[in-house]
């Protein structure tokens, strides 16, 4: 008699029961069971980000790894559809990293099958200097040359008024910028430059899954978008990302065949001729019915995540409402208690936002409005503060309070891309002084908002905050 999905099931039970005494910390703060640890200020580390799960992921996890099939299947299968089902995009491709994913959005803009629109070497894009490195690297790494425009210190995201400066007819080629610690950029005005100069739009939604624009879901605005599933992200899978294609089906084969090393076949691993008629190709120089899966039209990579990471992103993707609910939610407490030390500090606001109040925000005339999932919650020490950012930050770090600054600052003054400028000068181009960048590289620094943060966590860091201020003043 075969016992062994009796024997499945046992183990799964097992590890459920483990999961719950062993990773109460990692529960999130609104918990139904109240199981988490107790928080001791002072001793008890407040982490800027982390993972938040319960035993349902790790049931997943086990379950799937039991199964055995490890690698790319139909957890795999499954997360794409209901990932994409939730942005409401054509399609949504894994891969394992957010990272990868900004590779393979760009590499797949460059398939000698999109004709005159594809990106050659030399070409230009457009981006945003202060931000994350891996939102520009692949375009160095293709040969493409970054355009960076300057930051806005009060949304952190792109000038847009500097888009037409940085346009070159011919040589501009597409734009591809990140919304900034989750809050969208000027979809509007970045959208309507694109179309209309026929540019691809590459959104770099990493940190801001679950934001909107008028009402939409950001990553579903360009051609491409890309996500990071890391675990300082709303989603975790552990390693992991994805590419949505937004509208444009066929982009969809150009991004598997570059994170599939290439191939021009687009089966699955373990599943072979859904095309039907895979010794019936003729392509390149290959002799008539080569195999079509050992046929590569591009110069690809092997970026693809494990199936056990999709069972987890299933579970993951079930409590992102509520994730989205608590980064909001504690952001606002941060901004509420902490509005009285505007002397000391400048907070961000949401893009079209033009002030804040306790009962919510206030927008400019243009009709348009943002919410923002947030990554974090942006303090940008003053110019007059009696202290500096780094002062901050060290007793932020002394306190157990975990910080991080806006990524890579200015990225064109991080030592490789001062070494690019001295060794190949034509690789990027600046537009103006960035001086919004630069401000930013100086004065920024971010809390966490992510759902693992409890009430008492929060407290504490408002009041070490506070006093870390007050004994300023005095």
């Amino acid at each position: 008699m075969d016992n062994a999905p009796q024997l499945k099931a046992e183990i799964l039970r097992l590890c459920r029961e483990y999961s719950a005494l062993t990773h109460r910390a990692n529960r999130p703060a609104v918990d139904p069971s109240g199981d988490r640890p107790a928080f001791v200020p002072g001793q008890t580390t407040i982490p800027y980000a982390g993972r938040v799960f319960d035993e349902n992921e790790v049931e997943a996890a086990v379950g799937s790894t039991l199964d055995f099939w490890l690698t790319l299947g139909t957890e795999g299968e499954a997360f794409e559809e209901e990932f994409a089902n939730y942005l409401k995009v054509k399609s949504t491709t894994l891969t394992n990293s957010g990272s990868s994913a900004n590779l393979l959005a760009v590499a797949a803009l460059t398939s000698p099958t999109l004709g005159e629109r594809r990106l050659r070497r030399g070409d230009e894009v457009i981006t945003v200097a202060a931000g994350f490195p891996t939102t520009v690297a692949p375009l160095i790494q293709n040969g493409i040359v970054p355009v960076f425009i300057d930051n806005d210190t009060v949304t952190l995201n792109a000038r847009v008024d500097q888009l037409g400066e940085a346009f070159v007819p011919g040589k501009t080629k597409a734009v591809m910028m990140a919304h900034t610690l989750g809050n969208p950029f000027d979809l509007t005005a970045v959208r309507d430059f694109c179309q209309l100069h026929n540019l691809w739009l590459i959104e770099d939604n990493c940190d801001a899954l679950g934001s909107r624009y008028d009402g939409q879901l950001t990553g579903s605005f360009g051609d491409l978008s890309t996500q990071s599933f890391y675990p300082p992200h709303h989603l975790t899978l552990g390693e992991g990302g994805a590419v949505n294609v937004v509208r444009n089906a066929p982009l969809r084969k150009l991004v598997e065949s570059f994170r599939d090393w290439g191939r021009d076949c687009w089966c699955a691993s373990g599943k072979d001729n859904t095309c039907h008629k895979r010794w019936g190709w003729k392509l390149g120089e290959l002799p008539e019915g080569y195999d079509h899966k050992y046929i590569y039209s591009h110069f690809g990579y092997n970026l693809k995540p494990l199936d056990i990471q999709a069972a987890i992103g299933r579970q993951q993707l079930k409590k992102l409402p509520a994730f989205i609910a608590a980064r909001q939610r504690n952001w606002e407490i941060l901004r509420q208690e902490l509005a009285d030390l505007e002397e000391f500090f400048d907070f961000m606001l949401p893009t079209h936002a033009t002030g804040w109040t306790p009962g919510g925000f206030t927008w400019d005339d243009s009709g348009h409005k943002t919410e923002v999932s947030w990554f974090g919650f942006m303090m940008l020490v003053k110019p007059t503060a009696p202290f500096s950012r780094k002062e901050f930050a060290r007793h932020l770090d002394n306190a157990k309070i975990g910080s991080r600054m806006l990524f890579g600052g200015n990225l064109v003054r991080q030592p490789a891309f001062v070494s690019l400028r001295l060794h190949q000068p034509d690789a990027f181009r600046v537009v103006g002084d960035l001086a919004g960048a630069d401000d930013l590289m100086n004065r920024a620094l971010f809390l966490g908002t992510y759902p693992g943060l409890s009430t008492e966590m929060i407290d504490y860091e408002i009041a070490v905050i506070r006093e870390f201020a007050k004994k300023k003043i005095n």
